[in-house]
């Protein structure tokens, strides 16, 4: 499912569940040196994050997959109790 698909799911969902205060968000995260990348690229983790990294607009930081982790526990937490119908892009300004 392409992220796009994802987002009007996420959409269409928020517009339904949240009269029963379900909150329904997306997390669109950019590329991470996982053993997958890695294997698609046929690179090892260091030269995937380089490549990657000069995709970002934030110079000198690395996407990890706990920087997903902690945006998916921000968003399942109390602390965002008042957000619903969000597509957190954790990209670096890649999108942008």
């Amino acid at each position: 499912m392409s992220k796009h698909a994802v987002v009007g799911l996420m959409k269409s969902a928020t517009k339904q569940l949240g009269k029963y205060g379900i909150r329904v968000n997306a997390v669109s995260p950019f590329a991470v040196a996982t053993p997958l990348m890695c294997n698609v690229h046929d690179k090892g983790a260091e030269e995937v994050e380089k490549m990657y990294e000069s995709m970002s607009s934030l110079k000198d930081v690395v996407l990890k997959a706990d920087d997903i982790a902690d945006a998916v526990l921000f968003l399942a937490s109390q602390e965002s109790r008042f957000i619903t119908g969000v597509d957190m892009a954790i990209d670096g300004g890649f999108d942008v």
